[in-house]
């Protein structure tokens, strides 16, 4: 009876102690979704500022596709925490990173990164949210994937303005000929908001149409911020409001759950929403005719070409061996946005095969 006794105690304290050492791994890294499996794989630390963010969930699938098998992809929820994502930098160099694949918090972060991954003469592959031009000229081995900033404010603009003309017998509810707009915009600072922000209306005016800005406010790309946003416009403009500008489809599909509770999208009464991204949850929407349409933001290719760039870094090779990616003049692949309507709507369900 006493040696099973001492053996049962012996098995409970072996499964305390895996128990434990589990919990231990993830509390450094955040969440970690390829790694243990693929010891024998080039291993490539990388963090996602938050895995929770619409578009960025189907950049992460992209990469962990385009890593199995590859490289042995240690990737990180950063829960839109900087500090946390340098402590998991510090956490994935210890662990033999061989490359790093950052998708800052914070651009501003960028540089006290690159100088931790400089001092391990470890290569940086930034993505999605663009650092300085200056972090990326400082290091030979840093390097970006993302898009034009500028370009989808532009296409977004020119979306708004073919829709604008022809629907404006029925969109100019004043019949005064100017747009009236409210306007969601991602996190202020970020490079895509703000440019979004700027180009998506230059580019409006620039088409001859005259709009007027009712309201632009922060919705942090968030969904349920856009929502609580939006409820307030509604109540204090009601329609006065003739379009919806989001800067991301999250916020776009947040300020369609508030028209709907207006009474939007039933009968003849409509507003129309634009959004950037093209995420499947916003195809549905131009499919049945809540948003008139989107800017499709690559995510399976940013995210390949992240994964790309980073697994020939790993390997010592040419960051672009082997790829379909140029570098500009900022050492970065540009992944190129594209409009998106109900007449095009295949190319953005396409996207996501």
């Amino acid at each position: 009876m006493l040696k099973k006794k001492k053996g049962l105690m012996l098995s409970l304290t072996v499964a305390s102690s895996i128990l434990l050492a589990a919990g231990c791994s993830s509390s450094t890294g955040g969440s970690e979704s390829s790694g243990e499996k693929n010891n024998d794989l080039p291993a490539v630390g990388a963090t996602i500022y938050k895995f929770d963010d619409n578009f960025m969930s189907y950049v992460r699938r992209a990469m962990e596709t385009a890593a199995d098998g590859k490289v042995n992809l240690m990737l990180n929820d950063s829960q839109n925490d900087q500090a946390k994502q340098i402590e998991q930098v510090d956490t994935l160099i210890a662990k033999g990173a061989k490359s790093l694949a950052i998708n800052l918090v914070d651009p501003k972060a960028a540089q006290t990164i690159v100088d931790k991954a400089k001092a391990k003469d470890i290569p940086v592959i930034f993505f999605n949210k663009e650092p300085d031009k200056s972090v990326l000229e400082g290091y030979d081995k840093a390097y970006y994937v993302g898009t034009t900033s500028s370009e989808s404010g532009v296409i977004q603009g020119e979306l708004i303005a073919k829709a604008w003309e022809a629907n404006k017998d029925k969109w100019d509810r004043n019949g005064d000929g100017k747009l009236q707009y409210v306007l969601l915009k991602g996190e202020p600072g970020h490079p895509d908001a703000e440019a979004r922000t700027k180009y998506v209306v230059d580019t409006v005016k620039e088409k001859g149409i005259e709009v007027e800005e009712l309201a632009l406010d922060t919705g942090m790309w968030d969904a349920t911020k856009a929502t609580e946003k939006m409820d307030a416009w509604i109540a204090k403009y009601n329609d006065k409001i003739e379009f919806v500008i989001a800067n991301n489809d999250g916020m776009a599909l947040g300020a369609i759950a508030s028209l709907e509770k207006a009474g939007y999208f039933s009968g003849d009464k409509f507003m129309p929403v634009v959004g950037v991204d093209a995420i499947p949850e916003a195809l549905d929407m131009i499919e049945n005719g809540k948003m008139v349409g989107t800017v499709l933001n690559d995510a399976k290719n940013q995210g390949a070409a992240t994964v790309q760039l980073a697994a020939n870094a790993a390997n010592g090779k040419d960051v672009l061996d082997g790829t379909e990616w140029e570098l500009d003049d900022s050492k970065a692949v540009r992944v190129p946005y594209i409009e998106i309507t109900k007449d095009n709507i295949q190319v953005g369900k396409d996207a996501y095969k």
